[in-house]
């Protein structure tokens, strides 16, 4: 039976980062009951927060917020950061999430692995004072690694929480988690890094074009990791893959609409929304065939549809014509 320095427990955001691991393994071992959480969104690889809990011993609680999160990104009260991330918004609603489970996991208070100075759109003192109005519990949330720079909040001030078992740790170096990671006797801990897709520019321009085209639906929203992505009319898009891997992960996700050359091996190509005029469907061939780099200027392509199947011929695609429907920055 485990006894605990304090009857009053602590939800915490888990990303599976460096910081929030040491951050949950830090608060157990000072005699904290804490309940680790993971907020599943389409923008960030759940895998990394699955592997690192159980290489390490975390019992992790997964939600999926994907609703509350694309309603948030529609509208998000701060700004984005470089490319299409919230954060101070993204924090704030993790933050509000895991409060308003407070009452179900009867916790007392929130704890995450921000550090002060750390991250500058979203780990500044008064970014953090942000998200901690924006979630509507700032005054229940405490910061483990950072909480000595920071005001005293109230499980604090009711010494739910002994002020002396928390770091004073800022700046962007990462010596001191590297050395409390292995003080603390963690195993096979991502290295330092964000990984949020939203941080990703041709991910972000991907994902711009959706909202545009009132496509944020949670098959688009996968679609969105895997392959060349061209946008050839308002309903619908083509996805050409751009290995083996990204083939069979297409084929999986979209088993209709599916493009595929005669008798040469190349890529897979799939229709997302199936196109309304010939026109488009020629474009999609043709832009289709041109990442055929070894086959002739014109090929046949086998089209598989719930409500065609064909083998249509085509002509490659100019490059410019390439440039102009793919949704990347990259102009290669």
């Amino acid at each position: 039976m485990n006894t605990y320095k304090s009857p009053y427990s602590a939800i915490a955001l888990f990303s599976g980062g460096l910081d929030s691991l040491i951050t949950v393994k830090w608060m157990q071992k000072a005699g904290y009951k804490v309940y680790p959480v993971y907020f599943l969104t389409p923008y960030m690889p759940v895998e990394r927060a699955l592997d690192a809990a159980r290489e390490n011993g975390i019992d992790l609680i997964v939600r999926d917020i994907a609703k509350e999160h694309l309603a948030m990104m529609q509208d998000p009260q701060v700004v984005f950061g470089k490319h299409m991330n919230p954060c101070v918004d993204c924090h704030a609603l993790m933050f509000k999430m895991a409060g308003d489970m407070l009452s179900e996991l009867n916790a007392h208070y929130l704890i995450s692995g921000e550090v002060l100075g750390q991250r500058p759109m979203s780990q500044r003192k008064d970014a953090m004072n942000r998200v901690g109005k924006l979630s509507g519990y700032k005054d229940l949330l405490v910061r483990p690694l950072s909480q000595k720079l920071l005001p005293d909040t109230l499980p604090i001030r009711e010494q739910w929480v002994d002020k002396e078992d928390l770091l004073a740790i800022s700046g962007r170096g990462r010596s001191r988690q590297l050395e409390l990671a292995e003080e603390l006797g963690m195993v096979n801990f991502p290295a330092p890094a964000g990984g949020c897709l939203l941080t990703d520019r041709n991910y972000s321009l991907r994902l711009k074009d959706l909202i545009q085209y009132n496509q944020l639906d949670p098959l688009s929203l996968v679609l969105l990791k895997w392959g060349r992505h061209f946008r050839l009319s308002p309903s619908t898009k083509l996805i050409i893959g751009r290995d083996e891997a990204e083939n069979m992960k297409l084929e999986t996700l979209i088993p209709d609409n599916q493009l595929k050359a005669k008798d040469i091996t190349g890529p897979l190509g799939v229709l997302h929304e199936y196109p309304r005029q010939e026109a488009t469907l020629q474009l999609a061939l043709q832009i289709f065939w041109y990442y055929h780099s070894k086959a002739e200027d014109s090929g046949t392509v086998c089209l598989s549809s719930h409500t065609r199947s064909a083998e249509l011929e085509c002509n490659k695609a100019k490059h410019e014509t390439v440039i102009k429907y793919r949704i990347s920055l990259d102009k290669r």
